[in-house]
């Protein structure tokens, strides 16, 4: 493949953006990526200079295309591949969703109840 033609869910794919190439077809597909502010195909080529909004669950981007990347490399050579202009109020958010980040542990001593609480309400369901 040419320099020339690259494809947007595989340059997206390629900066690190999406963790796989289907998930960035699938965001395209679903209007979470746009240019200008119209959503764009997955198929469409990308060329140095554009720039693109993308919404991924835990961020929001916006970013120029400095460079085209057919493969992916490791992060630190990626990202010279775009441009972060990502405005000030969708940086916020982004901190906010971060700070937020639930981690699916269940907090202490809510829930289930403990093998001496249940004895406990075993004990007092039994004293009728």
């Amino acid at each position: 493949m040419s320099a020339e033609k690259l494809r947007l869910d595989k340059y997206l794919w390629a900066i690190r953006i999406f963790k796989t190439r289907t998930q960035a077809a699938a965001a395209c597909d679903t209007g979470k990526v746009k240019m200008n502010g119209t959503s764009v195909k997955a198929s469409r080529n990308v060329n140095i200079g554009d720039q693109y909004e993308i919404k991924t669950e835990a961020k929001r981007w916006k970013i120029e295309v400095t460079g085209l990347l057919p493969n992916r490399l490791q992060y630190a050579e990626a990202i010279k591949y775009y441009l972060d202009i990502t405005p000030e109020a969708d940086q916020q958010f982004n901190q906010h969703v971060a700070s937020s980040f639930h981690t699916g542990k269940r907090p202490s001593k809510i829930g289930r109840p403990t093998k001496k609480e249940r004895r406990d309400l075993d004990d007092f369901m039994q004293e009728d």
